[in-house]
């Protein structure tokens, strides 16, 4: 694998969220006191500061939908 290029058979549903999926990757990682690398390429990272950012973001999505949810049965 070369870099930039990815294994992950993960496709999005929504493909615009992708933006909104990056943001957040920051914002978690902001408020995890991680520093993602400029350049974008994460190979160096840790991989439980990796499992703490995607962690965090599955429980955010998971709250997120909750909340949605919630509002749709009212």
């Amino acid at each position: 694998m070369g870099a930039g290029q990815s294994r992950s058979s993960n496709t999005l549903v929504v493909p615009q969220a992708n933006a909104a999926l990056d943001q957040l990757k920051y914002e978690v990682a902001q408020e995890l006191g991680i520093a993602i690398p400029q350049d974008g390429y994460m190979g160096n990272m840790a991989t439980r500061d990796a499992g703490s950012i995607g962690g965090n973001i599955t429980r955010r999505l998971v709250q997120i939908a909750e909340q949605s949810l919630a509002g749709q049965f009212k």
